[in-house]
């Protein structure tokens, strides 16, 4: 039988239960960030709480892409040395730092905030895909750029849920004469982008081939 712990502090009981409801964080690590910051400075603890509180209150997603941005618009989507006709679509804001860090990629992202995954009941229509085919049939019907010049790029994971929005996202977009491509498979079936190194990823990235379904 499990022990419950025992604080000598409400305050501090109230303090690990916080940090303790972060992912990837346990009662044993959250006691120990809780008595690390106990011991901090007060100016340092008020700073760490202001930046969290500020990030929460006042970030904001890029209106064109949904990647996490200060402004209406992110620094990658305002920079127009960018190349606009290309664009990486990945799953979350974390697999934009992870391309971004390889320095490889010059174009341009969009973030569906999630796959497509009927397990955990997460379908087509809560994720950003129909923006993201707002998005490239604004670009093909303005003439803001010819079909054939514009590449979307599938960098989404190799596992099942995966490969399944690629295929979906595929049959959404195909009709634009557009190209599509996918990473090419350096990383191994079922890798997080997050965790590939960035010479692999950067090497995914430059060895791209087109999708097939």
């Amino acid at each position: 039988m499990t022990v419950p712990e025992r604080y000598p502090s409400k305050l501090l009981e109230d303090a690990v239960q916080a940090i303790g409801s972060l992912p990837g964080v346990g009662k044993r690590s959250a006691l120990r960030l809780a008595l690390h910051l106990l011991r901090q400075p007060a100016e340092n603890v008020h700073l760490f709480a202001e930046s969290v509180v500020k990030l929460r209150d006042e970030a904001r997603y890029c209106k064109v892409c949904r990647m996490i941005s200060d402004d209406e618009l992110c620094s990658i989507c305002s920079d127009n040395r960018r190349d606009h006709n290309t664009i990486c679509v990945v799953e979350n804001v974390r697999d934009v730092m992870s391309i971004e860090n390889t320095g490889q990629f010059h174009g341009v992202y969009h973030v569906l905030g999630g796959i497509i995954s009927p397990i955990a009941g997460v379908g087509p229509s809560d994720l950003t895909i129909s923006a993201l085919v707002d998005r490239i049939k604004e670009m093909v019907s303005s003439a803001a750029a010819i079909p054939s010049e514009v590449e979307v790029i599938l960098a989404l994971s190799g596992d099942v849920e995966g490969e399944t929005t690629s295929f979906y996202i595929f049959r959404q977009i195909s009709g634009f004469g557009i190209r599509v491509s996918s990473l090419a498979r350096g990383l191994g079936f079922g890798d997080d982008l997050e965790y590939a190194d960035e010479l692999t990823l950067g090497r995914s990235i430059i060895g791209r081939q087109p999708f097939r379904p």
